[in-house]
């Protein structure tokens, strides 16, 4: 059964993923630093992940897997043009090199990976945190 939130801790919560996401890019970056690449983009998904649920916690918009919460932003979000075009891209394609570097043999990623993903995550969640505050 799904737990219903009061205000302040619907509120509390949003503000928890938010900060978490930030964090998350933190260790993105840690990753990075260290040479393990496929950690780091692995990171920068759920950093990115993170904030699509205090997205979808303010909209009260549900999904059970990973790719329902792909599917739901797509659709709530991207197709609406409420986020660009650019932020559906880039949660896309961290969503495929994550499960790529989770569940796939022989998986290559490099620090230019990182270095063109970085930014766009870092922006993907920037917007989501002005919907998420607005």
């Amino acid at each position: 059964m799904k737990e219903t939130l009061d205000a302040d801790s619907r509120q509390a919560l949003i503000k928890y993923r938010i900060e978490r996401a930030y964090a998350t890019m933190k260790e993105a970056q840690y990753n990075a630093d260290g040479g393990f690449y496929v950690a780091a983009v692995n990171r920068l998904y759920y950093a990115c992940y993170y904030a699509v649920l205090a997205l979808f916690l303010k909209y009260d918009i549900s999904a059970q897997t990973h790719h329902g919460v792909k599917s739901m932003l797509g659709l709530h979000f991207i197709s609406k043009d409420i986020l660009s075009k650019e932020d559906g891209k880039i949660f896309c394609d961290l969503f495929d090199k994550r499960h790529s570097g989770d569940y796939d043999d022989y998986i290559y990623c490099d620090l230019e990976t990182v270095l063109d993903l970085y930014p766009r995550a870092a922006q993907f969640i920037d917007d989501v945190n002005k919907l998420v505050n607005s």
